[in-house]
């Protein structure tokens, strides 16, 4: 496991800076509800008037009011973006950044086969964003207890459950396209995340767009949905972990057959 080491601590630095930040960010957010709350009523009546912005987000599903509604709609989006462009990083730089620091040839030479370098970078990648979440998850729920509101346990869990499927389903497609890259493929993984969010505000504005639900992993982690029906929708959830095969699978294809750039 000395490669899975290697990423662990190569990428430290990019892992604290990133999980601190979301941390950070939703422990502040959370801290703001108790004086935000007093005009919560008027902001809800806001919200409603304002069309498909409000429907973009989810906030005509949700009340800002409530506790759980304000952690969906604020803290949501800032978990589910920074999230998915730390995966996004994590998943195109994995393989590619050998051939672009052109250690890729020494790395090679040693006794280790390629899909075991594969499957340690994978799973550097895996542990990197289940603790981030475990981190994140642990800070959210001592922010409520710190603005003495209560937590609903269900709705928290599958919240965060599916927040981190969709990290490792980012992460696992990135990691696919690192394989085909021989440079910094950075802007093409924040590009994916950020075309499979708007994809997911175009679905919720659009009836005629709702087909876009099968493409991006923002649809089965939709706060709106699952905080106001207290579930979140296996059968997209099953397909984003099909995606996320198939990209681990074209890595492994790719990655063992490619020809390495000196």
């Amino acid at each position: 496991m000395t490669l899975f080491l290697h990423e662990i601590k190569q990428n430290r630095l990019a892992f604290l800076i990133w999980t601190f930040s979301i941390a950070l960010m939703l422990l502040i957010c959370m801290m703001m509800f108790p004086e935000i709350n007093t005009g919560m009523e008027d902001m809800n009546d806001m919200f409603a008037n304002m069309g498909s912005f409000t429907q973009a987000f989810g906030m005509d599903r949700l009340n800002f009011g409530d506790v759980m509604g304000f952690y969906a709609i604020e803290c949501g989006n800032i978990l589910s973006i920074g999230g998915g462009f730390f995966a996004a990083l994590l998943g195109i730089n994995a393989l590619a950044k050998e051939e672009k620091e052109r250690t890729a040839e020494f790395l090679l030479t040693h006794p280790i086969r390629r899909w075991t370098v594969i499957f340690q970078k994978l799973l550097a990648i895996l542990f990197e964003l289940l603790l981030m979440n475990m981190i994140v998850m642990a800070v959210s729920a001592l922010s409520f207890a710190f603005i003495g509101e209560e937590l609903a346990v269900r709705e928290f869990l599958l919240l965060h459950g599916a927040y981190t499927v969709l990290q490792l389903e980012i992460a696992c497609i990135c990691f696919g396209i690192s394989a085909f890259i021989r440079r910094s493929g950075v802007g093409a993984g924040l590009g994916l995340a950020a075309l499979l969010y708007f994809l997911n505000l175009f679905k919720n504005i659009s009836s005629q767009a709702e087909f876009l639900k099968y493409i991006t992993p923002f649809a089965y982690a939709e706060a709106a949905d699952i905080i106001s029906e207290s579930a979140v929708d296996m059968h997209l959830l099953a397909l984003g972990l099909l995606y996320a095969a198939i990209g681990i699978g074209t890595a492994f294809l790719k990655y063992t057959r490619k020809d390495i750039a000196a």
